[in-house]
């Protein structure tokens, strides 16, 4: 089960706290608070710092996010990634396509 969480920042933007899965199974419903977050506002904040689970549909519903947003000529941004979420943007290979800077804690950098 996922949860969710919106709030409207002090700069105008609405910011999106998903909690738990993002998965398959709950796809269609992330996809509707995802476009209706999208719809509220000129920026679009993601905090998945919660997210502990993440398949490819998941992932292809932060790529639908992001295109709706160029399409709408609004801002999204990622602020915040769990391991599972970093993990899978790395293997695409996508971190330039959402543009956010990926913060990895310097206990996982290798010396």
């Amino acid at each position: 089960m996922t949860e969710f969480a919106a709030q409207a920042t002090t700069d105008g933007a609405v910011r999106l706290m998903l909690d738990g899965a993002m998965l398959i199974y709950n796809a269609e419903e992330i996809k509707h608070r995802l476009i209706d977050a999208l719809h509220s506002g000129r920026v679009l904040e993601l905090d998945l710092s919660h997210v502990g689970d993440i398949d490819t549909a998941g992932f292809q519903l932060l790529v639908l996010a992001k295109q709706e947003s160029l399409r709408q000529d609004k801002a999204m941004r990622i602020i915040a990634h769990s391991p599972a979420v970093l993990e899978i943007v790395e293997f695409y290979n996508m971190a330039a396509f959402f543009g956010d800077p990926l913060v990895i804690p310097a206990s996982d950098t290798h010396a």
